[in-house]
Order: structure tokens, then sequence, then C-alpha cells
């Protein structure tokens, strides 16, 4: 990143409070040898990994159990030209356990259309990466701008 460009790089326990405060995010995954991404509701389990709440039949949870997946989550404010964005990377497992699905069941995310036979599915954070974008003088001073009509300042 270029010095003072606005994007400050966030730590992982401010990726997590950020997160938690996320009410969806997108998983990212291959579906038939091509990029997918799928924007779901989820929360984040007392040990951090992200949890989703699927049908037990959805191409979701074909693609995705057993395998590595990205998760993102972010918040952007246009007008203020600030936001975060945040990326937890790890593999997708279905919760087999009975007692833990009881618990999240409790606990866990809340689909806005319940699926007809739920799973869980729990997203264990291998890395976790996020960055902040905050106002700059500079982005103040083109936010009057017409981007992208031609030459002038903040045109790229």
């Amino acid at each position: 990143m270029v010095p003072d460009d606005g994007f400050c790089a966030l730590d992982r326990q401010e990726c997590l409070r950020l997160l938690a405060k996320a009410p969806v995010g997108r998983v990212v995954y291959t579906r038939q040898a091509l990029p997918a991404v799928l924007p779901v509701n989820f929360t984040l389990d007392t040990d951090t990994s992200v949890v989703l709440c699927t049908s037990a039949a959805s191409d979701l949870v074909r693609a995705i159990d057993g395998v590595v997946v990205a998760f993102e989550a972010d918040e952007f404010d246009a007008a203020a030209r600030s936001g975060w964005s945040v990326v937890v990377t790890g593999r997708a497992e279905v919760v087999s356990d009975p007692r833990e699905a009881d618990r999240l069941g409790e606990t866990g995310p809340r689909p806005w259309k319940p699926p007809l036979d739920p799973v869980f599915v729990r997203i264990e954070p291998e890395m976790i990466t996020g960055r902040e974008l905050r106002p700059t003088l500079r982005a103040a001073s083109v936010s009057g701008a017409r981007l992208g009509t031609g030459p002038g300042p903040g045109w790229r």
C-alpha cells in the first residue's frame, strides 16, 4: 500500500470486532471450477469461527464442506469515502455433532428464510485479514469531482 493512501491494515482483534457487528457476509468458493460468491447472514462463534446456517441439500454445502473457502464482510460509507473489509480464510465443515448443532440452534445465525433441513457450517479461521479506508485530505478534495469523466483531479 502507498503511504497515506487512506488504507490502514487491521489487526486480528479489530477484524473480529468488526465482523461481529456485520449483518451479512459473502462466502467465496469454487463451483464447477469457477469462482462463486454467495451472500449469507452469519454469526461469530465463541471460538471466532464463522458460522452460517443453510439447507443440508444446498449446492453451497456440497461445494464447501471440507474445503478451504474465503468469507468476506464489509461496511462502506460512500459519502464519507470510508469503510472496512475483513476476509476470513479457512476450511468449511458441516457441523455433525448433534450437541454442537443444538447449541448453535440456540446461539447461531437465524436464516432470513429458514431452510427445510437446516445444517450449520463452520469456517475455522486459518487467516484473518482486514483493512480500513479512512477519509484522507486528497479524497476530500476530489469528493466533489466527477470521477471517470475525463482528465482532472481524481480521474484515473
